[in-house]
């Protein structure tokens, strides 16, 4: 079985607590990820799962085994690295082939090891074994490599390179794919391309895949389920839609995609809407709440620019500052009394770009203003 579930694991180093009591639950054949900035001990939690930490306290399972006292060899979990540690003096066959080898080497008599480190060190003398060939031969086809078999890493670009490690830890058939941030050595456009090519190959496997990142954008894009995790501890679990939809903090709201965040109090109710007072104005939120002080959650694209002078409840003035052109969208900063707002706006072909200094109306229906 495929499942991990982590139960109160906690992991110091000296004085610094790096994992403050984290606790999951992966189902099997689930696509998860830990997202979280740098330091906030992501890459910690996996690593216990792995087997290269021991943690301090608290309980790893991977089906319904306590793996804590077992070494990474033992725990059937195959591992994708950020620099993919590739042999650069093996071709891509024998990358892909070595840890069949040492699985060998492991279990086999005194007789056998010779010929084993024999085609470890120098495929030419020694022959492969067919069922070897073989099992390397169909997972290169399978990411699409064949071709490269006898190409050393070092003349493979960053995403042939990353397939090759995939490939090395899926010829293991492993019950938990491991993967640490293996995709931010690529640029933009390859990052794209091998987000599907793992996904693809996840959902064609079935395989228990815990990724880590720390772009939103991948871990919202590729997930069943994310983890965001900050300070050593888990914030929020829940699938990407969720997550943005629905964020428990601040934290999240700013982390998970971007968000306008105000501090506001509520000061009363009318017609079933919760009436918040913002430095000068009043907001209504379709957000029940028993809470006086609040945080004001309101999405960039949630925001409308209207072009009328028709009034709404949620109708504010403001004033351009900068405007951003990203080419499906425009992006503007306006000053809307002592708050900044962010506005994102689908640009269509020919339409205006409004200028800095310009004074537009904007309006942010009841049930987009989320109250923390």
């Amino acid at each position: 079985m495929g499942s991990v579930k982590i139960e109160q694991l906690t992991k110091k180093f000296g004085d610094t607590l790096a994992l403050d009591h984290v606790n999951l639950d992966i189902k099997e054949g689930e696509f998860f990820a830990l997202l979280g900035p740098s330091g906030c001990g992501k890459t910690t939690t996996m690593r216990c799962i792995a087997g290269f930490e021991s943690p301090t306290s608290g309980e790893v399972k991977i089906g319904d085994k306590v793996v804590n006292k077992l070494p990474p060899n033992q725990r059937n979990c195959g591992m994708v690295f950020q620099s993919y540690a590739l042999f650069p003096h093996l071709n891509v066959f024998e990358n892909v082939a070595y840890s069949l080898n040492i699985r060998e080497l492991n279990s086999s008599n005194f007789f056998k090891k010779p010929l084993i480190y024999g085609r470890i060190l120098n495929k030419k003398l020694f022959k492969y074994p067919k069922h070897i060939e073989e099992k390397v031969r169909k997972i290169l086809e399978y990411v699409e490599l064949d071709q490269y078999a006898n190409r050393l890493t070092s003349e493979l670009s960053g995403g042939q390179q990353q397939r090759v490690a995939l490939a090395r830890a899926l010829i293991m058939e492993p019950a938990v794919l491991l993967m640490d941030e293996p995709l931010s050595n690529l640029d933009l456009k390859l990052r794209h391309t091998m987000r599907n090519t793992i996904r693809k190959i996840q959902q064609d496997l079935g395989i228990t895949t815990i990724f880590v990142t720390h772009d939103q954008e991948e871990a919202m894009s590729m997930a069943d389920r994310v983890a965001v995790m900050s300070e050593g501890k888990v914030i929020q679990v829940g699938t990407p839609t969720d997550l943005y939809s629905n964020p428990q903090s601040p934290f999240i709201a700013d982390f998970v995609g971007s968000s306008n965040i105000f501090k506001g109090t509520v000061v009363g109710e009318e017609n079933g809407y919760s009436v918040v007072q913002l430095n000068g104005y009043k907001i209504k939120s379709a957000t029940k709440t028993s809470k006086k002080e609040v945080d004001i959650i309101i999405r960039p694209e949630n925001i409308k620019i209207i072009q009328n002078n028709t009034e709404t409840d949620n109708s504010l003035e403001g004033k351009v500052i900068i405007p951003t052109y990203f080419g499906s969208t425009v992006r503007y900063e306006l000053e809307v009394g002592s708050h900044n707002f962010i506005v994102d706006t689908t640009y269509l072909s020919g339409d205006r770009i409004l200028e800095p200094g310009s004074v537009v109306k904007i309006a942010i229906e009841h049930e987009r203003v989320l109250l923390i």
